[in-house]
């Protein structure tokens, strides 16, 4: 059982090393791109309107955490232009902004606000777009996400993923107990919603591919047990309650399925469930431990860890016909498989020696290239873009987030400002 867990959660253990008190996360960009593009963002004209959120400050810190772009700060703008019309190109270009982004707020029917925004292109002297987007007061950050992801796809080519969000759990010593929470907030960390706490351990968040549930692991009934829960009205469903393990669920692409590891028959396999008709289907059969399965595009693939070849290392197996592959073969322990949306690049934790990295597999052609350089790194996470890996690691003596970009051109924290933050889990793209 030691060596189960040691497999399924060494990011749980980590967390117990906790003790502080427990807080929002904060992000700190700590490498960029070499040649980052210069934006600048005018402040947003809101036209006499009460808005709090600073618009534009929210846009500027998305495209500076992207690592991408720097820029231009506001101290050294000799105007702050809300159209394209009223822009100087000689100021901008005086300043070394290669864009701009130009915007402002009005009212429109049932409360609503509309934000019609512009990227100009600095050097070409052009418009590149100009674009509106709509919401009520509670969703200014929201508009700024949408702002970001625009600007960001149109200069990078990539679909921007600001709008997304994150789970993670936490693990914080309280009067001598430990007390666990699961939290969703946005990508930045900003709006951060609790949805479960606990004196009991909770683990392994899966998101929907609608963006609207989770799943995840409680040790609520004294046990493991795998539940989902709706995060808009915080309806909560146990799905399994079997002797043993019950561990880490994964949505099938089309949300009708999970695939997740039961040991009710003795040993840690894969089963998948129909949530419809709440049938379970055992998927392998041996006599190692198999664990952690994350489901490939096409629906009838899923990828999974296992100790079957003496050692943790990714497989492959065909839910229709069981036929299973091994895949790595490189480093004495390959575990935790999180697929980028391009369905070949693999994100996982790889150990040469002695010591936990995320690394990037290429299921086509078998590269391995590590990421990180920190210890004890776990449970990675891609983002819906593909862009970043989300993982847990230890900074000091506590743990919390980071990202790295795949080709490791940008890296960031996301501390707790205070305590202990593990078992990420990043959206897909929210409607």
């Amino acid at each position: 059982m030691r060596k189960l867990y040691g497999i399924l959660s060494l990011t749980f253990l980590l967390a117990l090393s906790s003790s502080s008190a427990w807080s929002e996360l904060v992000i700190r960009v700590t490498q960029g791109n070499d040649k980052p593009t210069t934006v600048a963002v005018s402040p947003i004209a809101l036209n006499g309107l009460r808005i709090k959120e600073d618009i534009g400050a929210i846009v500027e810190a998305d495209l500076q955490r992207s690592g991408l772009f720097r820029t231009t700060p506001r101290r050294d703008m000799l105007a702050f232009p809300s159209k394209a019309s009223d822009v100087y190109f000689r100021d901008w270009r005086m300043l070394g902004s290669e864009y701009l982004v130009v915007g402002s707020m009005r009212t429109i029917a049932d409360g609503r606000y509309e934000l019609e925004f512009s990227l100009l292109n600095v050097t070409a002297q052009k418009t590149e777009f100009k674009h509106a987007v709509r919401g009520r007061v509670n969703e200014m950050r929201d508009l700024a996400h949408l702002v970001s992801d625009k600007v960001y796809q149109e200069i990078t080519g990539i679909r921007g993923a600001f709008s997304t969000r994150i789970a993670y759990v936490t693990a914080n010593r309280d009067s001598g107990k430990f007390v666990y929470r699961l939290n969703v907030a946005d990508a930045d960390g900003a709006r951060e919603k609790l949805m479960l706490e606990s004196s009991e351990p909770i683990m392994s968040p899966s998101w929907a591919p609608n963006g609207k549930e989770l799943a995840y692991v409680s040790f609520e009934t004294g046990r493991p047990a795998i539940f989902r829960q709706n995060l808009v009205t915080a309806k909560r469903q146990q799905l399994t309650n079997y002797t043993g393990l019950n561990g880490a669920p994964a949505w099938s692409p089309d949300g009708k399925k999970l695939a997740l590891v039961l040991s009710k028959d003795g040993n840690p396999e894969i089963y998948m469930l129909e949530l419809s008709t709440f049938k379970f289907t055992r998927l392998t059969r041996h006599f190692a431990i198999d664990t952690e399965p994350t489901w490939m595009s096409d629906g009838n693939t899923l990828l999974f860890t296992s100790d079957r070849g003496g050692t943790p290392q990714i497989y492959k197996l065909n839910v229709a016909t069981r036929a299973t592959e091994r895949l790595t073969f490189r480093g004495n322990y390959n575990a935790r498989p999180s697929l980028a949306p391009d369905g070949r690049t693999l994100a996982l934790v790889h150990r040469e020696s002695s010591t936990f990295h995320i690394a990037s597999f290429d299921l086509k052609t078998g590269r391995m290239i590590e990421l990180t350089e920190t210890r004890l790194d776990e449970s990675p996470t891609v983002a819906p873009n593909g862009a970043m890996v989300m993982y847990a690691t230890k900074q000091g003596d506590r743990g919390v987030l980071a990202a790295v970009s795949l080709d490791v051109g940008v890296r960031y924290v996301l501390p707790a400002k205070n305590g202990d933050v593990r078992e990420p889990a990043w959206s897909p793209f929210l409607q």
